[in-house]
């Protein structure tokens, strides 16, 4: 048996980061070694691990010495450096970035979903964006049931998917609104913008750049991955992602239109016995998913589950699910469980 893993995490000092080192402890992830990484400005600071403190290294290509898993998450810059150089060292690289998700030579994975891609990994490994995996996971029981002819996605995205400093401004924005004063903008819809927009009691139905389709980036991600994954390069699916002034947890109100019949009632039965999925459903009795009671669980939470009448095989769907965890740290250590 094997007695442990020596593990990486690049950006250990992010929310993600820091998320990683608490599933990884919590699904008992045999580690054997940690070594934790960031940019030069965190080097000796310290986290605790288990009682222990341990102290950031800075990120570079020596750093991955040893390393059986090295799991990323500072931004796509620093995967384009640094995730071939951990490879090289022997590492395997599980990137939350974008930045190979679309090369064709990289698995882009969830378990629930297409486990068996991990078996054609070059030593590197993408996991998706969050707002894909959670919807991906809710959709494979109805393409394996009946399959998929079209879905139409609208998300509701909280601020922690752009990272502490939108979680801070919405903080700060909502205590300034409520005093009556002018609120600072400077993180939404994404730092660097031209303009910045309110987003405490707001919303803003734009989540990184505008492409020239005039789809933004994260809807066309969305697009795309879901293609990926599923392996359904040509399945009709158009998204509007919208970020809203919630702290923790995605949702997304999904209008899947089915190539055969199923009623909500068997639909409701496949998500019962689906892997990750969560069903609450009983809205006469108000009972439905909802970002503030899915933080810091690791499934994908589903209810309103209804039949669309204006086609001929329609449901509606609201998943939720934490985006920093389900959708960010929690699937990339289940990838690596994947693999040992």
């Amino acid at each position: 048996m094997n007695e442990g893993y020596n593990v990486a995490i690049v950006g250990a000092t992010g929310m993600v980061g820091q998320a990683f080192v608490q599933v990884l402890k919590e699904r008992r992830f045999p580690v054997k070694k940690w070594k934790l990484l960031a940019s030069a400005r965190s080097v000796d600071k310290t986290i605790n691990i288990g009682g222990e403190a341990y102290t950031i290294e800075e990120a570079g290509p020596d750093a991955f010495r040893g390393i059986d898993f090295a799991f990323f998450s500072a931004g796509g810059e620093i995967s384009k450096d640094l995730a071939p150089e951990a490879v090289k060292k022997g590492a395997v690289v599980i990137d939350n970035s974008s930045a190979f998700r679309m090369d064709p030579e990289v698995p882009l994975v969830v378990p629930e979903v297409n486990p068996d891609a991990v078996l054609r990994h070059k030593g590197l490994i993408s996991n998706p964006n969050c707002s894909t995996i959670q919807m991906v996971v809710a959709l494979q029981p109805l393409h394996a049931a009946v399959g998929l002819k079209r879905v139409v996605a609208a998300t509701y995205q909280a601020v922690s998917g752009a990272g502490k400093e939108a979680v801070d401004e919405l903080k700060d924005q909502s205590r300034a609104v409520l005093d009556g004063q002018e609120p600072e903008k400077a993180v939404i819809p994404y730092k660097g913008a031209t303009t910045h927009h309110q987003i405490a009691f707001n919303m803003v139905p734009h989540i990184d750049v505008v492409e020239d389709s005039d789809y933004t980036k994260e809807e066309m991600k969305m697009i795309k991955e879901t293609r990926k994954i599923m392996g359904l390069e040509n399945l009709p699916i158009t998204v509007t992602t919208v970020r809203v002034p919630v702290f923790n947890g995605h949702s997304e109100a999904l209008n899947v239109e089915l190539k055969a019949p199923l009623s909500p009632i068997e639909a409701r039965q496949l998500f019962y016995e689906a892997a990750g999925v969560v069903v609450m459903d009983d809205p006469a009795n108000f009972v439905y998913p909802m970002p503030a009671m899915t933080e810091g669980k690791d499934e994908v939470f589903v209810g309103r589950i209804r039949a669309d009448g204006s086609v001929p095989y329609g449901l509606n769907l609201w998943v939720v699910a934490d985006n920093i965890r389900k959708g960010a740290a929690t699937n990339s250590v289940q990838i690596a469980e994947l693999l040992i």
